[in-house]
């Protein structure tokens, strides 16, 4: 048996992963299971699954969780002191799947032990990408992607050799506002921005998408991964989210992937690699589909693109800045103090404000600095945001 583990068991990417290893509990053994604030959620999967620990974010939830877990003989925990312990524990592959900023140390933890790490959370390279990458060589673990797009390009990788690749295609749906006019975004709500028209996904990660700061990530992202300069990376809007990614190679050839928009397709991938098992999930049937269509962004429009091409150019700390102004920015507009293209607005001159700070602009990336950058990008984001208020 498999010994796994899950973190952010209650996302939709934890509940999908969830899904595929129910279909065939014989093959795995689940030493952790985490999550945040859903704890009958979080409880009822570590009890049908019987994990030997669960773990909730949150220290005031702990009791509540015990409860929860009252005679089932699964352990019961909380707190980020917790999360760091549970990835500490001999797993042969983890799910990395907490929203966000918070993933990076538990995913450090579990390279760390030689797992294999299946990344969707793609802030971990955004944010470190360096010392990840170097953490999974000293501890011979592995790095396979989950998001979508990247493991597109991982399986369009696969026999090839990456110098021979010209330019990578990350396809993008547009997210909720991909029809809304221009004049119109400044007085997008959360609700709206909260309704993806192709993925279910979670409130953060749906906004993300309708402004393009997920896709702006997802860049980051691949250059980390793959190592490839910002200048070969490139993003195409593509409505029907059937095209994940594209890879041009010199030699003019391009390999797409394809599939349905289901997030079982990457999960899975990584779940069996190397080997390809049958997944349950929808079949293309192109006919029926009958047309794809792409087009270009304007970065006028999605200024989150156009940020990302400076983060990738100026390396070091700003994908931590870059994030971490992100997240703040998103909770401002989820609570309704900040407008919809106010987030970008406050995460521009956040970066600003990175560039002219000596203490911060050329430090070593390391974890100590990482999370110094996220504080202090995250208080500026607030700062910006009441000058913007007032």
């Amino acid at each position: 048996m498999r010994k796994i583990s899950i973190f952010g068991a209650t996302g939709s990417i934890g509940q999908n992963t969830i899904d595929l290893i129910d279909r065939q509990p014989s093959a795995y053994n689940v030493v952790a299971l985490t999550g945040a604030a859903n704890i009958e959620k979080l409880a009822k999967d570590a009890r049908r699954l019987n994990a030997d620990v669960a773990v909730t974010a949150y220290e005031n939830r702990l009791e509540d969780l015990r409860a929860a877990l009252s005679g089932s003989g699964v352990e019961a925990a909380a707190g980020q002191a917790a999360l760091t312990e549970a990835a500490m524990r001999p797993a042969d592959w983890v799910m990395s799947a907490i929203v966000g900023a918070a993933g990076l140390q538990p995913g450090l933890e579990a390279l760390k032990q030689g797992a294999t790490l299946a990344l969707a959370n793609k802030e971990t390279l955004v944010c470190a990408g360096a010392l990840v990458l170097e953490t999974a060589k000293r501890h011979n673990a592995r790095l396979l992607p989950v998001d979508s797009e990247h493991s597109a390009v991982f399986q369009a990788l696969v026999g090839e050799d990456i110098e021979t690749v010209e330019r990578i295609i990350i396809t993008a749906s547009g997210g909720a506002f991909r029809d809304w006019p221009q004049r119109d975004l400044a007085n997008a709500t959360v609700e709206q921005a909260s309704s993806h028209p192709n993925w279910d996904m979670g409130q953060r990660i749906t906004i993300d998408s309708a402004s393009m700061f997920n896709k702006a990530l997802e860049m980051i992202e691949t250059k980390e991964f793959f190592g490839t300069s910002p200048d070969q990376i490139e993003v195409l809007i593509h409505p029907e989210s059937i095209v994940h990614s594209l890879v041009g190679f010199k030699d003019g050839a391009v390999m797409a992937h394809m599939g349905a928009p289901d997030m079982r397709h990457a999960i899975g991938y990584a779940l069996h690699w190397p080997e390809r098992q049958e997944l349950p999930v929808e079949r293309l049937n192109l006919a029926e589909l009958g047309q794809l269509t792409f087009q270009e962004p304007d970065e006028d429009r999605y200024p989150a693109l156009r940020l990302a091409r400076n983060v990738m150019e100026r390396g070091g700390l700003s994908g931590t800045v870059f994030n971490a102004a992100k997240e703040r920015a998103l909770d401002l507009f989820i609570a309704r103090q900040v407008g919809f293209l106010q987030m970008a607005e406050i995460v521009e001159s956040v970066l600003i404000k990175f560039e002219t700070s000596n203490g911060l602009l050329d430090a070593e990336l390391n974890l100590d600095n990482v999370l110094q950058a996220d504080h202090l990008a995250r208080k500026w984001a607030s700062e910006a945001a009441i000058q913007k208020a007032g």
